[in-house]
């Protein structure tokens, strides 16, 4: 494993981080999740992530659960807040209430004293900057959190923020969380550049774009059985990379992973971290193996001649923009 400062802080992250998105929180995932936390451990992994609302607290409940048995300072964890938690006005956003209330609650959950990284999940417009900037520099004061972070925030957003940091002295923000895949690059025209100026690092979800760069889906087929595709409760998240020209171009990276002798995933996942404003890229996983498989992709050098063969193949889908 290799490991990197998030932003401009000292903090180190493992490369690939493990998250518990759609993934962990039910009675009978819990032995996936010990498993795979395990094996997080045994290649490296430092990193993991969770959030309240994922399983409305299930999934934070399951990772604490499978991290209980590790030392605390052997790990790096984080937690997001921003979705409603109960049917209140008061129950979601990022008011100075809910993230004192929520921050108590997360660390029940799970099982712990602090959270390193506290992540605003989105944008709130309806509660000042400052406000919850301030909630958040006094949690870090008091030791509950060790960073504040942000998530799917915009550049101007992150810009703003930054700036009521300096003016009212407050600990700055130490990360961004957005998504970003082959697919999916909305950063690369100003988050990534306004990121590394103001000192965030970008801890990136769905590198995979939810499974769709394994190569498992294939076009004018059915999800198999058993995939995230194929599950109704849960694949509103990839329909919209379930397109056949999305699924040709997947095919075409497929093959030119092959002929590098790597895993689809490797390429993919090598993708994403060769932007030097990547901190860590989190995946998800249900099995060991998977994350044993996706750890390899630090050890991946992609050449400047693949980088091209890479574009050239993803301009074919240059027009993609999911549903969200």
């Amino acid at each position: 494993m290799k490991y990197r400062r998030l932003g401009n802080t000292g903090l180190k992250v493992s490369e690939i981080g493990l998250g518990s998105w759609l993934t962990y929180g039910t009675a009978a995932e819990q032995k996936a999740a010990d498993a795979c936390i395990s094996k997080a451990f045994e290649c490296g992994i430092n990193f993991f992530d969770t959030a309240n609302a994922y399983n409305r607290g299930e999934g934070e409940k399951a990772i604490g659960a499978a991290l209980r048995s590790y030392q605390r300072s052997d790990y790096v964890l984080s937690t997001k807040l921003y979705f409603p938690m109960g049917e209140g006005p008061n129950d979601r956003g990022l008011s100075r209430k809910h993230i004192m209330e929520q921050c108590e609650a997360s660390l029940r959950r799970l099982g712990t004293d602090y959270i390193d990284v506290y992540f605003c999940h989105r944008f709130d417009n309806e509660t000042p900057v400052e406000e919850t900037l301030r909630a958040l520099d006094d949690l870090t004061a008091q030791g509950k959190i060790l960073y504040s972070a942000v998530s799917e925030w915009t550049a101007a957003q992150i810009v703003n923020a930054c700036g009521l940091s300096r003016q009212y002295n407050l600990r700055p923000l130490a990360s961004n969380q957005p998504i970003y895949n082959m697919f999916e690059r909305y950063i690369e025209d100003e988050v990534l550049e306004v990121s590394q100026r103001e000192g965030l690092g970008q801890v990136v979800f769905s590198p995979l774009a939810q499974g769709i760069l394994t190569g498992k889906y294939k076009p004018g087929q059915q999800p198999p059985a058993g995939t995230r595709g194929a599950d109704d409760s849960v694949n509103g998240v990839i329909n919209s990379y379930l397109r056949d020209d999305v699924l040709d171009v997947v095919g075409q990276l497929d093959q030119l992973a092959n002929s590098l002798d790597l895993k689809l995933s490797q390429l993919a996942l090598a993708w994403v971290l060769r932007q030097p404003g990547v901190s860590s890229a989190i995946i998800g996983a249900s099995k060991p193996e998977q994350v044993e498989e996706n750890v390899k992709a630090v050890d991946v050098v992609l050449e400047p001649e693949t980088l091209k063969q890479i574009e050239d193949i993803l301009k074919q889908v240059a027009d993609f923009a999911p549903a969200r």
